[in-house]
C-alpha cells in the first residue's frame, strides 16, 4: 500500500505512444505534494539466441536520443495482448524470425521515480525464418552476434537500452548459452 494519500490526478498531455499525468497527494509526513507521472504502454524484449548461439539484435536510430542504437527486439504490447504475444510479433516483425521455444526473465520498470512503463524480457530459442513487416516509420537492420560478444557490447556501452542490456545479462547469468 502506498504511504502517499492521493487527493488528485490531472491528465497533462496524451499521444497514442504516452500520456503525462500530474498527481496530488499527501505525503507520509502530512505535507502536499506534486508528482508528475509519465506512463507508457508496457513493452517485451527479446534476446533471440539461434542453433549456432548467436543473439539476433537490431540496429535502429531512436529519436529520442538522437542516434542509431543497438537492442534486443523490443516493442510495445498492444490492449488486449499478452507480454509473451507481443514479443513473438516483434520478434516476426522486426528480425523476420519466428521461435518455438521461450524463457520468461522477469520484467524490468526502467525509470521508476517518474516513468510507469513495465517491460517484460524473454529469451526465445528453436529459431525459424518469419515474415518481416516493419510499422511505416521503422528503419530496422537486424545482426547476429555470438552470445558472448552481446555481453560484452553491453559491458561496453555498446548497447545502453536498458531493456536489452539486462535482457542479455539475466540470460547470461541464468546460463541460457553454455
Amino acid at each position: 500500500m502506498s504511504p502517499y494519500k492521493l487527493l488528485s490526478t490531472r491528465e497533462v498531455y496524451r499521444t497514442p505512444w504516452l500520456r503525462v499525468r500530474e498527481d496530488r497527494v499527501t505525503a507520509p509526513d502530512g505535507s502536499d505534494a506534486t508528482f508528475s507521472v509519465v506512463e507508457s504502454k508496457p513493452g517485451s524484449t527479446v534476446v533471440a539466441i539461434d542453433a549456432a548461439q548467436r543473439v539476433w539484435l537490431i540496429r535502429e536510430y531512436k529519436y529520442g536520443v538522437g542516434r542509431e542504437c543497438i537492442e534486443a527486439v523490443s516493442g510495445g504490447i498492444e490492449p488486449g495482448e499478452s507480454a509473451l504475444d507481443a514479443a513473438r510479433r516483434e520478434l516476426e516483425e522486426e528480425a523476420g524470425v519466428v521461435a518455438s521455444d521461450w524463457l520468461e526473465l522477469g520484467h524490468v520498470d526502467p525509470f521508476t521515480a517518474v516513468v510507469a512503463s513495465p517491460n517484460y524480457l524473454f529469451v526465445a530459442r528453436g529459431l525459424a525464418p518469419g515474415r518481416r513487416q516493419l510499422d511505416a516509420t521503422e528503419v530496422i537492420h537486424p545482426f547476429q552476434v555470438n552470445f558472448a560478444e552481446a555481453v560484452d557490447m553491453v559491458l561496453r556501452g555498446d548497447i545502453t537500452h536498458s531493456a536489452s542490456c539486462l535482457a542479455i545479462l539475466k540470460a547470461h547469468l541464468a546460463g541460457v548459452c553454455g
